[in-house]
């Protein structure tokens, strides 16, 4: 085995490492949440008008009469089985539940920081060129807009006039109600279901319901995406071979495109990443003002009955799902810096 090769394993092996050690003080922190809230899980379930007695043999059952170590070993069993209990909502398993509820919200987000993404690089990169002019002046009070106005509010704004008055978009929901059970669910993504069950009509009823939640979501991403990335891009501009660049010929279009934004394609990875771990686990409010059934209305529908199984897995799955966009980030960079391989 050359040097080499050893070098990768062990880079593996301590990327593998840390991933585990994450994983691990991510569970103790979804079960100490579950241990510190102010909610009583077993009222939860018996309700306030139950007896005695039946709160003690609920209370048995759930194991909280156990140390509280052996209750923690219990819960990774659990997890490690994929048994997060039943949710008291719905009184199916949280796993189901939550596979059903996922896919929405990660319909919403794709969208989102594609609007995000496509809008706020662009204007990043014109606003560092332009620097200090009007165009830069106008990104900059666009992005500071999109970054301070509050979702609810421009959600709701939103639907008065786009929907509302204009009637360019649909409403709340992830389609209209005339639509509701005509889709077989496959893989609870509406736009692809529909798709797949030739139910075209369906399919724009879709389309149109989630341009808007989609697009303000995506608004507000895009200025935090724009910010970064006319950082980014400053920092560049300043350098000197982008000065060598101009001398020798090269057009203001080349430097800033082919050179300058090649140099920050690697951190625009982790930027695009984040942001969209950030839509996932943040789409709460505007999936409350659309009617979303997504992942986080069902989080907070959960959260204020106390239903803490529910709660302690929607948890784990944002941690998770920020674990994955870490790992993915690093595999972009092998690919587009081979200086990290």
């Amino acid at each position: 085995m050359t040097y080499d090769t050893r070098r990768r394993w062990a880079a593996l092996a301590g990327q593998g490492g840390s991933i585990l050690v994450t994983l691990f003080g991510l569970l103790i922190l979804t079960f100490v949440i579950g241990r510190i809230m102010p909610t009583d899980p077993v009222r939860a379930i018996v309700g306030e008008d139950a007896t005695r007695e039946v709160y003690e043999t609920v209370y048995r059952q759930l194991g909280l009469d156990r140390p509280m170590w052996e209750q923690f070993f219990v819960y990774l069993r659990d997890v490690a089985t994929f048994d997060f209990g039943t949710s008291i909502r719905t009184g199916q398993p949280v796993l189901q539940d939550i596979l059903h509820v996922l896919p929405a919200t990660i319909e919403l987000a794709t969208f989102a920081i594609l609007f995000g993404a496509g809008v706020g690089i662009p204007l990043g990169v014109l606003a560092a060129v332009k620097k200090d002019r009007w165009q830069d002046q106008l990104i900059r009070i666009f992005s500071l807009m999109g970054h301070s106005m509050p979702i609810f509010w421009t959600g709701m704004i939103g639907l008065l006039i786009f929907y509302a008055a204009l009637g360019w978009v649909g409403g709340s929901g992830r389609m209209s109600q005339f639509y509701i059970g005509l889709v077989p669910e496959r893989t609870n993504f509406l736009l692809i279901d529909s798709a797949l069950a030739g139910e075209w009509e369906v399919f724009r009823s879709a389309l149109n319901h989630i341009v808007l939640p989609a697009s303000l979501l995506g608004y507000s991403s895009s200025a935090y995406i724009t910010r970064m990335t006319r950082s980014f891009m400053l920092d560049q501009l300043g350098q000197e071979y982008v000065t060598t660049a101009r001398v020798k010929g090269l057009s203001r279009r080349q430097t800033v495109w082919r050179h300058a934004f090649g140099n920050i394609r690697v951190q625009l990875v982790t930027i695009v990443a984040l942001a969209y771990g950030a839509l996932l686990e943040g789409a709460v409010l505007i999936e409350t003002v659309f009617a979303w059934p997504g992942f986080g209305q069902y989080l907070t529908s959960n959260l204020l009955i106390g239903d803490m199984n529910a709660v302690m897995t929607c948890v784990l799955i944002v941690g998770v799902i920020f674990i994955a966009l870490n790992i993915l980030s690093d595999l972009l960079y092998r690919i587009f810096d081979p200086r990290t391989r």
